[in-house]
């Protein structure tokens, strides 16, 4: 089933609540744009109703709701968590959620004015999602591997967008990734697709992290790039000094994912400007600017950390 085989309105919303959750069914209902897997829709002013559109959707639906009530009590930033579970039914066939609405401005619409304080809040939140997780934590099919052997995905990103002026420099920062040593440590909890649409600004800095859909137990270097991907110019050293756990291998690994993911969010933002799904014009310039970010910055040397952090 696919978006044109099914339309979620906000009569359906209304009716699915009053089906199974009579009790929020008075509360105002409106449409959240944006949105891949899921569409999104404000209930209320503190919450959201979670309506996967695709056909992998509810698996990772079903996967938030699992593992968000176990992270978010540890977390610093304001995250989504489940309220409700809606199940399938003959109104709508998949099940889908009622979460908390995390308050602030999604970062590709906005910007990061409070550098420093964005590289401490980021850098203390994810100190506090890289755990060890537990055995029957999630792993990822599509991410969490070593770049090496994500290199196809790289070279067709690499050949959609790249631009010209820029290709040696990013070819090189991406062999470097593949040649850095792999993971050693314990599978950490990892969110796994922090970009600019994935984390929401007040203020000037950080306030929040949403969509942990795509989370895995893996290599931290994933969530690291952010480093280049979410703060302004300038800022990674201080995370890195702030993360402190980061060795040389793992900063390798993380700047060429940055490189990938700045990359990817080049085509996706081309994809948002002729009206095809997956992306959003404002996706372009932010993976430009990652690019650039990633291509100016400079290997920090971390102290060494042997310190094991346990779930």
């Amino acid at each position: 089933m696919t978006d044109s085989e099914f339309e979620i309105t906000a009569e359906l919303v209304h009716g699915l609540l009053e089906d199974q959750h009579p009790d929020l069914a008075g509360l105002p209902i409106r449409e959240v744009a944006g949105g891949w897997g899921n569409q999104m829709w404000r209930l209320g002013d503190e919450l959201a109703v979670r309506m996967p559109r695709m056909e992998g959707a509810p698996d990772l639906l079903r996967k938030e709701c699992r593992w968000l009530p176990v992270l978010a009590p540890r977390l610093p930033l304001p995250v989504p968590t489940p309220v409700r579970i809606g199940e399938p039914s003959e109104r709508f066939p998949r099940p889908w959620s009622i979460m908390t609405w995390v308050h602030g401005e999604p970062l590709d619409y906005t910007s990061i004015s409070r550098g420093d304080h964005a590289a401490d809040t980021l850098a203390g939140f994810l100190r506090a999602l890289h755990v060890e997780a537990p055995a029957d934590a999630p792993i990822s099919e599509d991410r969490g591997d070593h770049p090496k052997k994500c290199t196809d995905g790289f070279d067709h990103f690499f050949h959609a967008v790249v631009p010209d002026e820029l290709a040696d420099d990013v070819r090189a920062v991406w062999e470097d990734a593949v040649a850095a040593p792999e993971w050693e440590g314990p599978p950490l909890w990892v969110h796994g697709d922090l970009h600019p649409a994935n984390v929401v600004v007040s203020d000037g800095t950080l306030s929040g992290v949403i969509d942990f859909d795509a989370m895995f137990a893996g290599d931290p270097a994933w969530d690291l790039a952010a480093a280049w991907v979410i703060l302004p110019a300038g800022a990674a050293s201080r995370f890195f000094d702030v993360y402190a756990y980061a060795d040389r291998a793992t900063i390798r690994r993380a700047r060429g994912l940055a490189a990938m993911k700045g990359l990817f969010l080049m085509l996706m933002g081309q994809n948002g400007d002729r009206g095809l799904p997956g992306g959003k014009p404002t996706w372009g310039p932010a993976g430009r600017a990652a690019l650039d970010r990633v291509l100016q910055s400079w290997y920090p040397t971390p102290p060494v950390r042997a310190e094991l952090r346990s779930h």
